[in-house]
């Protein structure tokens, strides 16, 4: 049975298949082809309970700590954002030749919810806000967009290829899972 604390909206469209995203402010979105039943949109959300419960404790989580987020000061925000435009385009070189790819321009933004991008032509983003992780984290980033000069996909053959680079970097990942939102929520405030 459906715990009463769980509510949703219902987003329909021509698609054929169900899918569940909860926001970061935890609102519940499920998106439904046009003519499903509400009886099965309410089973979906039945079945994927122990889920929605599980990630709406932890966005909880998160807001507990956010308050002890402190912000960047605008000098703090300028030296970074000049390290981070030293750093990167450093790293990727490096990586670039390691690897045997080719990119084309690299752009550094502060982006809200990534932390890069790699299009079809071989341009790369990265969030600057990366120069304050780890940097191993930081390599992780750039080996991921460099790989995927190869692939364009997060098939096997994309994850072997960040394998061959950086063997431990599921470590990374997590670390970037676990923590990347505090350093997205650093970015987004400023210190007096």
């Amino acid at each position: 049975m459906l715990n009463e604390k769980i509510s949703y909206q219902i987003i329909r469209s021509q698609r054929k298949t169900m899918s569940l995203e909860i926001k970061p402010d935890g609102q519940i979105i499920v998106r439904a082809p046009l003519r499903l039943s509400q009886v099965r949109i309410r089973r979906f959300v039945e079945q994927k309970q122990e889920w929605i419960l599980k990630n709406l404790e932890k966005i909880q989580k998160r807001e507990v700590q956010r308050e002890t987020v402190p912000g960047l000061s605008k000098e703090e925000r300028t030296r970074l954002q000049q390290e981070a435009c030293r750093k990167i385009p450093e790293r990727t070189a490096y990586f670039a030749e390691k690897i045997g790819v080719s990119y084309g321009r690299i752009t550094l933004r502060q982006q809200k919810t990534r932390w890069g991008s790699c299009s079809a032509n071989g341009n790369l983003n990265f969030n600057w806000l990366l120069i304050l992780a780890p940097p191993e984290v930081l390599d992780y980033v750039v080996v991921h967009e460099l790989c995927h000069r190869r692939q364009m996909n997060h098939s096997q053959a994309f994850w072997n290829e960040v394998s061959a680079v950086l063997p431990g970097y599921k470590e990374q990942k997590k670390w970037l899972k676990d923590n990347g939102w505090k350093l997205m929520e650093l970015g987004m405030q400023e210190s007096k």
